[in-house]
């Protein structure tokens, strides 16, 4: 089903606050920048309940960080932006470069709806695994009536949508699971088995092509040893994965890991230069005759 998404510019510039809804809901998406938090103290819909999301870049690596929080509204707490500003102030949580919030035009979230809501985008930043989430904890998800929860998960999808629109996918898998029965799905699956003569080993890996680029999945197998002559980018995202103990030269790959083309996924499998137009196959054969038959 096709939405509108309405995305405000507040400053007139991509880089300062936004304001983001969906035509006929209740929903509202603002993206802060942290150095303009202390602007929005007279913005009365910041005074609500809501969830909201801290989100940087680790200083240890490039992965994105994001937080997941709560706030009750202004007789509840001091509403979403005294949460904010009190973030600003902890020491803590210095990552972060932007706050994300929902919350409803009419102050819709008690505490069962943001117990719920939290721990939904709490779970989905875990599995999508996209980026480091800094809760130590997630919220208690605690009883919530089944029309209640219906209602909510709406707010969820649409909230994601909007977020999506924003280049923020941090709830979204990389890859989504294929069904045997869809060959759509299917035919974007691809294998790739290479014997690495000189080590004497062979990796067996497979991946799927996406509109984001192409996914190495989750037990795919990775050679332990690399050429000293494959693109540093690559070696960062080797040492950066996580990969079981190296059992023969190989490695067992225990995440869905995104790269921007076939080529790259290859050698990061292979520890090799290597052109994943020609590495990678499925039925029709190789990704290059794929692509030159659609």
């Amino acid at each position: 089903m096709a939405e509108t998404i309405e995305l405000f510019l507040m400053d007139d510039s991509l880089s300062g606050s936004i304001r983001g809804t969906v035509e006929g809901r209740i929903e509202v998406i603002y993206k802060i920048p942290r150095t303009q938090i202390e602007s929005f103290k007279n913005r009365e819909d910041l005074s609500n309940s809501g969830v909201y999301f801290l989100v940087g870049t680790s200083n240890q690596s490039s992965k994105d960080v994001i937080y997941v929080g709560q706030a009750g509204n202004r007789k509840n707490g001091g509403g979403i932006l005294a949460r904010l500003l009190e973030h600003k102030k902890n020491p803590d949580k210095n990552y972060w470069t932007a706050a994300i919030v929902l919350t409803t035009k009419s102050n819709d979230y008690g505490a069962t709806e943001l117990n719920f809501l939290e721990n939904k985008f709490y779970n989905l930043a875990k599995a999508a695994n996209r980026c480091e989430v800094r809760n130590k904890i997630d919220a208690p998800l605690g009883n919530i009536a089944e029309g209640k929860e219906h209602a909510l998960e709406k707010s969820v999808h649409y909230a994601r949508l909007i977020l999506g629109a924003l280049g923020h996918k941090f709830f979204e898998p990389l890859a989504e699971k294929v069904s045997a029965q869809n060959s759509a799905d299917t035919a974007n699956t691809f294998h790739l088995s290479r014997k690495l003569r000189n080590l004497n080993v062979s990796v067996e890996a497979t991946a799927r092509q996406t509109a984001e680029g192409f996914v190495v999945l989750k037990g795919s197998q990775i050679s332990g040893n690399e050429d000293s002559n494959i693109p540093q980018i690559v070696k960062n995202a080797r040492s950066e994965a996580k990969l079981g103990n190296e059992n023969g030269g190989v490695r067992v790959l225990l995440e869905d890991v995104l790269f921007p083309n076939p080529s790259r996924a290859a050698m990061f499998v292979i520890g090799k230069s290597a052109n994943g137009f020609t590495e990678w196959k499925n039925a029709s054969g190789t990704l290059k005759d794929f692509e030159s038959n659609s």
